[in-house]
């Protein structure tokens, strides 16, 4: 008897656990502290010195993000941030600024779910709305929208059934090119990698 009810009781917690899972809402947000990496390729700048290049600077920026599980293995993450300024350097002599807004979608993959170690790989596509731009007290120009792919890497840690931890990587291109009175002149590919760090919370 005493084996049959440690069954019993056994069964019942395995259920109730099963059901606590499936109730688990499939929304997840997250906060993150991101670093910007620019990869810093340019074509050179005509009429100017071959070795002369266009970079931007780097920046560590917050960043949020959304998930959505459409199963315990696959979720969507919409990565959203406010409008980010940058430095624009030619051959690193500072010639201006501009802001971009760079909202990410990706599908990612998650390989073990239910452990408390669980890393994912993603792959989507980046919009970046380019604006504010200052360059060369107003002669120089960028264009204004850049499309291009992002895929990421990342665990996450989890703490509780609610929070956890995340470390995420992700290459994003993002690209422009630069005018100077109406004119291009060169072409930019800031290309970051994107370090970041932050906290989930699962509803």
């Amino acid at each position: 008897m005493k084996k049959i009810a440690f069954a019993l009781s056994l069964a019942a917690i395995c259920l109730a656990a099963n059901q606590a899972a499936a109730q688990q809402s499939p929304w997840q947000v997250r906060a993150r502290v991101v670093n910007i990496s620019t990869a810093n390729g340019s074509d050179p700048v005509a009429g100017v010195g071959a070795s002369d290049r266009i970079t931007v600077s780097d920046k560590t920026i917050p960043e949020v993000d959304i998930s959505y599980y459409f199963s315990p293995n696959l979720s969507a993450e919409l990565i959203l941030t406010y409008p980010q300024e940058h430095d624009v350097m030619l051959d690193g002599v500072k010639i201006g600024t501009f802001k971009h807004l760079p909202p990410t979608l990706t599908a990612k993959y998650h390989f073990m779910p239910e452990a408390q170690f669980s890393p994912y790989l993603g792959a989507g596509v980046n919009y970046t709305r380019i604006s504010n731009v200052d360059l060369l007290n107003g002669a120089g120009d960028l264009s204004r929208n850049s499309f291009g792919l992002a895929v990421q890497a990342g665990v996450d840690f989890k703490l509780s059934q609610n929070w956890s931890l995340n470390l995420d990587v992700k290459k994003v291109q993002i690209r422009s090119d630069v005018s100077i009175s109406g004119v291009k002149v060169s072409a930019v590919q800031v290309d970051p990698w994107l370090f970041g760090v932050g906290v989930g919370y699962r509803f």
